[in-house]
């Protein structure tokens, strides 16, 4: 697929993140608008409020855009998505006879603060990057027993807290915990001093199963997708995940991107995933291209300096597609609801600097990383910033979701004072 040409003329650009083929959706304000949807456009927002007031967009007989959430159109199913990209791309298509009319309700991204893009009913979280899960258990039980029996068979995940979800400029304070020191044989209320990232892709389900589903299923139920930051104190997981898993160390925060890149926008980008080692049971087999060209980068920035790229991935890296992982999660009979976010888990290359957590590319803190301005860092210091970064790029054209960007605040100084 070719670049499409819009009469908004900076959504042409080869490298702009949000041509005519992305059509991402958001919610955002003004000092003049409360919150509402949006497709960003170039460097614009066509705010979908004034469009449905305008008569510009009527698919159903019930408004779509009276609230401040995506998850109203995603109840509505897959034929009203697709009727939707359809009448966004008539609407704003190079020539359009509805230009007129759809000018005025354009806003500026750069006048717009960016909210949550839909209501997060649930969050699961999933270790599905093999070359993650293979330096991580290398880490701490040695390269002969790195991957768990059952990780070539299954994608493991944990139950996360849907309301610690929120988009990206939302600053997050670290965390306290309980911290275990190899050198006292009781633990302390400290806080966390290993806190980490975490480079992900975030599925949005779209559409809820009551029943086991197939991948194929799994994979049309699917909206869209976010970058994902599920932010981790390395600390406080260290003491608390045996013998049920994560927990605190994972409820912090989990940062997201404002603009859901629709799945529709990603299909020309489908790719295999990797060469299975041993033959997955037949619910989870891969019945085609199920991952997606996706270039991935994360960021760093010391208070007040400038950033520096301190990984770079792809993608097509991961061993599990979110449909894989969708499928899996319903076959318990477990339902899923429109809104739920599935994290993809850590994404990460084979090299060094495709490691997508400073727990890997620091090796655990033995192998601290150099920033541009000489600084070191084994894990995220106070005042960092740190912004995920992805696109996929067509002929003449760039796919891109926003950045996904969070600062890392100080503790309490005593979290239980009042």
């Amino acid at each position: 697929m070719t670049l499409m040409k819009s009469w908004v003329t900076s959504a042409n650009a080869a490298d702009h993140p949000f041509p005519l083929n992305n059509l991402p959706y958001g919610v955002f304000s003004t000092d003049a608008l409360d919150p509402r949807c949006g497709v960003a456009i170039g460097d614009m927002i066509l705010d979908c409020s004034a469009a449905e007031e305008a008569g510009l967009i009527t698919l159903t007989e019930a408004a779509l855009f009276d609230v401040p959430f995506w998850n109203e159109v995603m109840e509505e199913g897959p034929e009203l998505w697709a009727a939707l990209r359809a009448r966004l791309t008539e609407i704003l298509v190079e020539g359009s006879a509805d230009r007129a009319a759809a000018e005025p309700l354009l806003v500026p991204q750069a006048d717009a603060q960016m909210h949550l893009p839909f209501l997060v009913s649930e969050y699961t979280d999933f270790y599905a990057g093999r070359h993650h899960a293979t330096n991580v258990g290398t880490m701490f039980r040695g390269a002969e027993n790195a991957l768990p029996p059952n990780w070539l068979h299954v994608p493991i995940g944990y139950n996360g807290r849907a309301s610690s979800v929120v988009v990206s400029g939302t600053e997050v304070r670290r965390p306290w915990g309980q911290l275990k020191s190899p050198d006292h044989d009781t633990p302390a209320f400290l806080p966390c001093r290993r806190f980490d990232l975490e480079l992900e892709m975030g599925a949005i389900v779209g559409q809820p199963s009551d029943g086991p589903v197939t991948v194929d299923e799994a994979d049309a139920m699917i909206f869209g997708y976010v970058l994902l930051n599920d932010w981790s104190a390395r600390d406080i997981q260290a003491w608390e995940y045996q013998p049920l898993g994560p927990f605190q160390a994972k409820a912090t925060a989990t940062s997201i991107s404002p603009w859901i890149v629709t799945a529709a926008a990603l299909e020309p980008f489908r790719v295999d995933c990797p060469a299975r080692e041993v033959e997955l049971l037949d619910h989870l087999k891969d019945t085609g291209p199920m991952l997606y060209d996706i270039d991935l980068s994360v960021t760093l920035a010391p208070d007040g300096e400038a950033e520096t790229e301190i990984a770079r991935t792809n993608y097509r890296e991961m061993y599990y597609s979110s449909a894989q992982q969708l499928a899996h999660h319903t076959t318990s009979g477990c339902p899923m609801n429109p809104g739920d976010l599935l994290g993809s888990g850590t994404i990460s290359g084979a090299g060094k600097h495709q490691r997508g957590s400073l727990l890997e590319l620091s090796w655990g803190g033995k192998e601290p990383i150099t920033l541009e301005n000489g600084q070191t860092r084994s894990f995220i210091e106070d005042g960092d910033t740190i912004t995920l970064h992805g696109a996929a790029r067509g002929q003449g054209y760039t796919i891109g979701f926003g950045t996904c960007a969070g600062k890392v605040t100080p503790a309490l100084e005593d979290p239980y004072k009042r």
